[in-house]
């Protein structure tokens, strides 16, 4: 009995897992002039998770570079932005917060309450933020798109794809190099607290990396945007639906590591 309860339950973990695996998608992309270097499923739309925070990031730097916004201006933090799900910095309704460390904790943490409070900040209100993100998008040729939130949360028709994604991390490198370092540091301080970078083992053990996005959600599985130097090359890489976080950042270093040995033939 033992032994059939025991096969039962192994095969019901064994189906579960299969049937929660989130689609795969996955674009390298020379990051300088765009071209396509590897490209498996990269137009598929799915679920973008925690990389949405990338042209969050992209639009909140393009009103500081207009002089709308100013890094040290303050930011009143709604019971809305409170309230979302983790990873989050742990915002209070109505504390004020400096919008520099809303930028640092969301791109470094990839903090969930803080990409709100900018979206709201910036716009109003996170639908209005919304409305601006697919504008930036389709001024970005991401034409496989359509955001909904400020932070990646699993939401109906919230969608993007690989190549989408690598086309906002390379606008961010070219766009705003004084910025772009924030993608690559290890720790940094957020105003209430230090944020760790949650792609820290990728950063430190892949060469030449010096930026990593990293998101998740049960719908999106462990999804990544990178981008690393290597000599005159510099790359990125972009992948959806990882297994795990170590599957992820293996299967990481191998498109980064076929992409440049494509810009080497």
């Amino acid at each position: 009995m033992k032994i059939i309860l025991g096969t039962v339950v192994t095969f019901f973990l064994s189906f579960n897992s299969f049937s929660f695996a989130a689609p795969y998608g996955a674009i390298v992309m020379n990051a300088k002039n765009g071209e396509v270097l590897h490209c498996e499923e990269c137009d598929t739309k799915l679920h973008p998770a925690g990389l949405t925070k990338l042209l969050t990031l992209y639009i909140v730097f393009s009103k500081i570079e207009n002089g709308e916004i100013s890094l040290d201006e303050k930011v009143e933090v709604s019971r809305k932005a409170s309230a979302e799900l983790p990873a989050k910095l742990g915002l209070m309704p109505g504390q004020r917060i400096r919008a520099r460390y809303l930028i640092r904790s969301t791109g470094v943490m990839g903090s969930n309450d803080t990409s709100t409070a900018l979206a709201e900040h910036v716009s109003g209100s996170e639908a209005e933020f919304s409305e601006l993100m697919n504008l930036a998008a389709k001024k970005l040729g991401m034409n496989n798109s359509s955001f909904l939130n400020a932070h990646g949360l699993t939401q109906s028709g919230h969608l993007s794809t690989a190549r989408d994604m690598a086309k906002v991390l390379r606008a961010l490198y070219t766009d705003f190099p004084d910025y772009f370092h924030l993608f690559g540091r290890r720790v940094a301080s957020a105003g209430i607290k230090k944020v760790n970078h949650n792609g820290v083992r990728f950063l430190a053990n892949y060469r030449g990396a010096d930026a990593f996005k990293h998101g998740y959600t049960r719908a999106s599985g462990y999804n990544a945007a990178a981008s690393a130097e290597r000599g005159n090359s510099r790359i990125i890489t972009v992948m959806f639906g990882g297994r795990s976080i170590a599957k992820r950042n293996r299967q990481m270093a191998k498109l980064s590591d076929l992409g440049f040995k494509r810009l080497q033939k």
